[in-house]
Formats: C-alpha cells, structure tokens, sequence
C-alpha cells in the first residue's frame, strides 16, 4: 500500500515514516510538510533516523496523492479537511488522527466521505478504544446512579481541550447512558457552581511537561468509586493504530469508519 505520511518531520510523522519502514505491505509515496518548512527537500527516511527513503519532503499535497492508496494524517483540522477532499477526488483512504474540529469541519469530512474510505478518530490506539468499550459497558451498567468525570492530561505544547481522546471517551459514556454528549457535557467549573447536575458528564484538562496522553473515566458513587484508565508511553502505539487502520481500510468501500470498526469493537 503506498502512503502519504502528513507532517513528515514532525514528531508523529517521523514514527510513521519508520514504522512504515517496517511494515511489510505498506511503502512511503510521499511526505508531506506545510509551505515554508525547513525540512522541504530532504529525505522523510534519514529525517526519521533509518535509512534513506528516497522520497523527498514536499508541500505539493496533490502531487503525491495522486500516487498514493492512502495517507496518514495527524495535522490541524483546516489541514485535513482540504485532505479530505483531495482523498475523495483520487478515492483513496484517508486517516485521520487529528483533534481540535468544529461542526462544520466534521460536515465535510463526511460529505467527502461519500468518495473517500476516511477512519478518523480521536485516539488510535488500541488500548485506549478498548477503554472507551469498557467505558460505555460501565455507565450503561451504572446509570446516573454514579457521575461521570473524565480528566486527561498532556503536553504543554497541546492547543485543544478536551483532548480528542477525552472527547471519544465521552461520547462513549454518553452513549452508554442513552443521552447526548452536547446536552450533558460539563467542560469547565469555576467561582459559585452550585451542586453537580444528576446524569451530566464532566471534564477536566491539564498541561503540562512531555506527557504523552493519560486518561481516565471516573465513576463516582455512593461510598466507592471506579477508575478506568490509559497512560500513553510512547506515540508509536498511535502510528501502529493508525497503520493499521489504512491496511484495514483499503479496498473497502468509501464511508466514514472510527477505530472502533477496524478493531471489531463496533
């Protein structure tokens, strides 16, 4: 399967550039980089530290997805909203880690959906999809009986809160208790809040060093309380997700898929 890695010099792309390195089945078509970065013309293999790739970081995105059968896409929503779009136009798979989007962007991730095979999800791993599995069995098991809180924590240099991740997880809850996440999030406390409304789903983000991502789903009841939770080590366990989310996705028919179908979970 030949793939676009998208961020290629950045911390997230050089994993996927060596993992796909040592995948057999997937080859590196192209790396991408934004218009102006240093690392344009270089190339993606001795960037991410193995051996040399020959294919040179470039910011000509229609150029390499015409020869590509998918693309791995940790960027910013603007970015890969006008990837998905590009997706739909050569029908190829699309995976999608980035955070961070508005309505309006998820609208036309799924209208580009109609032609391109798109997998996005807040987290691509597979332990933390697991998590959200559980999640969703606990509060469906415990009704508004226990309150939900969700508390993740990141690196300082994190520009969205909640997390996508703490978001998923959310919504995973919510499902679980047959409601909507938009009508019972709680994403900030602060000053003279009053008691805790019954059946509302709490967040709480925090910043800070070189954390990867931690998570946990907090139910809370009377006298006990549960914990579910996911440390995050090493961002390879989100290149390996997303991978194999693309092997996963091709040949299959277009549509927007979550973490959740390629692991069976759904």
């Amino acid at each position: 399967m030949r793939l676009v890695v998208v961020g290629a010099a950045g911390r997230m792309g050089r994993a996927l550039v060596r993992l796909i390195e040592e995948t057999p089945g997937a080859v590196l078509c192209g790396a991408l980089e934004r218009e102006g970065s240093p690392s344009l013309g270089e190339d993606a293999g001795l960037l991410a530290g193995c051996q040399k790739a020959n294919v040179a970081i470039s910011d000509d995105a229609l150029s390499l997805i015409v020869e590509a059968d998918g693309i791995l896409d940790f960027s910013s929503p603007a970015t890969s909203v006008v990837l998905a779009g590009l997706a739909a136009q050569a029908r190829i798979v699309h995976v999608i880690g980035t955070t961070g989007f508005a309505a309006a962007d998820l609208a036309k991730l799924t209208a580009a959906a109609r032609h391109a095979t798109i997998v996005r999800s807040g987290n691509m791993s597979l332990g933390v999809n697991l998590l959200a599995g559980l999640a969703r069995q606990a509060a469906k098991a415990l009704g508004e009986s226990f309150d939900i809180e969700i508390v993740e924590m990141h690196h300082r240099m994190k520009v969205d809160a909640p997390s996508g991740t703490a978001l998923l997880l959310g919504e995973a809850a919510a499902d679980g208790l047959g409601v909507s996440l938009d009508t019972h999030a709680v994403r900030g406390r602060d000053g003279v809040t009053g008691a805790r409304i019954n059946g509302t789903i709490g967040f709480a983000a925090l910043r800070g060093g070189t954390v990867v991502g931690d998570h946990s789903v907090v139910f809370a009841g009377e006298g006990e309380r549960i914990e579910l939770t996911h440390r995050a080590e090493d961002r390879a366990i989100f290149a390996r997700g997303a991978l194999k989310a693309a092997l996963w996705a091709r040949g299959r028919k277009p549509g927007l898929y979550s973490m959740a179908n390629v692991l069976g979970l759904d």
